[in-house]
């Protein structure tokens, strides 16, 4: 199978921003040749009530869920949905000062950008 270039980047759970305390708890990755775009979520709820016992877990929750939403595209994607998968990807890793932050963008070679998805979320989330 011929390996192709995928960028990724983390999503950083930051529930009290003043802190700058973080656990990671998602990963965004795209794959152009492949015009893939995918968010795989995992929020360890004991971990981030270490940081913070008063989160919003629902809310972070919402959070992590609109961008697997935005990833996915359709309806409820909002006013992502028409756009291309690298346009969601760019808007997603877009810096911001909320709970839930992207981390810088790395990349790498895959044959298969979901398998890799998956992998990326086993060994730097769960």
């Amino acid at each position: 199978m011929k390996r192709e270039v995928f960028e990724y980047a983390l999503l950083h759970v930051v529930p009290r921003v003043e802190r700058g305390e973080r656990i990671n708890a998602g990963v965004v990755l795209y794959c152009r040749a492949h015009s893939f775009v995918t968010a795989r979520t995992h929020l360890d709820e004991d971990r981030l009530r270490a940081l913070d016992p008063a989160a919003d877990v629902a809310g972070v929750r919402a959070a992590l869920h609109a961008a697997e939403c935005v990833c996915r595209g359709g309806d409820a994607a909002g006013q992502a949905a028409g756009d291309d998968a690298g346009r969601r990807f760019r808007w997603l890793i877009a810096p911001r000062s909320t709970v839930v932050q992207p981390g810088p963008v790395h990349t790498g070679l895959t044959a298969d950008p979901a398998a890799e998805a998956e992998r990326l979320l086993d060994l730097l989330v769960r």
